[in-house]
């Protein structure tokens, strides 16, 4: 028998064994507020497991932030397939500033690294 049980809790209070899928109401609201200060936002990467009905709240309050923010100018970029995934989902993707499906060559781009397609034409 499988027991399984869904419940709201902050998450030092996840027993031992359990998993946190996804970002409370605490969670939401303090990302919310912090967003609410920023110019320019990259997001790589859902709260939860969006893909699943109970735990996809976390990520579609942000994806409904970003949203909201990108119509009040704010540069909203979405990078990696899952994210690009999410915001599609709660059909808000045209409303993102940029979205692209290469996450990990977003991140290294942000550190500085040369991506191997640039090197390559730099190179031609």
């Amino acid at each position: 028998m499988v027991i399984v049980q869904f419940q709201v809790v902050p998450a030092k209070e996840i027993p031992d064994g359990w998993m946190g899928l996804d970002i409370g109401p605490d969670s939401i609201k303090s990302f919310s507020e912090t967003l609410d200060t920023t110019k320019t936002i990259i997001w790589n990467g859902p709260m939860g497991v969006f893909e699943m009905e109970k735990f996809a709240a976390g990520t579609e309050a942000i994806a409904k932030k970003l949203a909201e923010l990108s119509g009040k100018g704010v540069t909203t970029i979405i990078g990696g397939g899952d994210s690009v995934a999410a915001v599609e989902k709660v059909g808000l993707a045209d409303k993102m500033s940029h979205i692209s499906t290469g996450g990990g060559a977003s991140l290294e781009l942000l550190e500085g690294k040369t991506l191997p397609g640039v090197l390559a034409l730099n190179e031609a």
